[in-house]
């Protein structure tokens, strides 16, 4: 069965890795039908009773309950409460806690637990093992954070994400959770790769090609563009862009570059293409990303 797919928010022209609401809830009934999203997302119960359903598994949660979420796993949330309830609602990109566009293979295994489909990781943390710990403080505060937008939030919410990360991951250590469900084989084809990732990160503003990565990676040109796509979910020419792109993005907030100079300085031959692919990518042109940027800013 198909299920509808949630796009990233864009608020205020801006497209958010993260996002962090209450949920308040009426009655009993379906309170989001059964969709997917590109986020992981992580919900914590405030009152009100609760059944979510994960790749079509039922499980249970109420105040005080942490509820994990993979990355493109498809839920369905439901109230039992005829008063409703409320929770709270963190959703965050992959890439807030490992860029795999520049990180090192090797950090993959803390990720994809989080990312895969066959990951079997507990889904429901409760109350009690929740409670003496920092992570209800830190959603509250992060709920402020965004509400209030004061100077640094973004640096404020990036941070606590990662300090709840860190217990997540440590928290399933703890409980016997190796995440074992990686594939040996994934590690090793990524570890092959990763000549092609460093010299694509020296190298992006030039002219790249399959068999030149290919030969660093001691592959067919064959071989690598399957791999490369299998591994990365994208092809080579899309995992460019992306890192030209985001190279933009630090210079169009840190320089005075006009738009054509930076279109030149990241690898590409005409401006139109660079203002073409920005926008797919960041759902605005460049010139309106800056003046964004800006206007946050101050």
């Amino acid at each position: 069965m198909n299920y509808p797919e949630q796009k990233k928010e864009v608020i205020n022209g801006i497209s958010y890795n993260y996002l962090c609401h209450y949920q308040d809830v009426v009655g009993a009934g379906n309170v989001y039908p059964a969709h997917y999203h590109s986020y992981i997302e992580i919900l914590y119960g405030i009152s009100g009773n609760y059944e979510v359903l994960l790749n079509g598994k039922c499980h249970y949660f109420s105040s005080g309950d942490l509820v994990i979420i993979n990355s493109k796993e498809v839920h369905q949330i439901n109230s039992l409460s005829c008063n409703g309830g409320r929770y709270i609602v963190l959703r965050f990109e992959p890439e807030i806690i490992y860029n795999s566009m520049f990180a090192n293979y090797s950090q993959l295994k803390y990720v994809f637990p989080f990312i895969l489909e066959t990951s079997n990781h507990q889904k429901i943390i409760k109350k009690e093992e929740i409670n003496d710990t920092f992570i209800p403080e830190l959603l509250y505060d992060m709920l402020d954070e965004f509400e209030t937008q004061h100077y640094g939030y973004e640096l404020a919410i990036k941070n606590h994400i990662g300090r709840i990360f860190l217990w997540l991951l440590r928290y399933f250590h703890h409980n016997g959770s190796d995440f074992s469900i990686l594939p040996d084989s994934n590690l090793d084809l990524l570890e092959r790769l990763q000549p092609a990732f460093d010299y694509i990160q020296l190298h992006y503003d030039e002219a790249l090609s399959v068999p030149v990565l290919a030969t660093l990676c001691n592959m067919s040109p064959s071989y690598f563009s399957r791999i490369f796509n299998a591994q990365m979910g994208m092809n080579l020419n899309q995992y460019i862009n992306y890192i030209r792109i985001t190279e933009a993005e630090k210079l169009l907030i840190s320089t005075s570059m006009n738009i054509t100079e930076i279109a030149n300085a990241i690898g590409f031959n005409t401006t139109s293409y660079f203002i073409k692919l920005f926008k797919e990518y960041k759902n605005m042109s460049p010139k309106q990303f800056r003046k964004e940027i800006v206007i946050t800013s101050n």
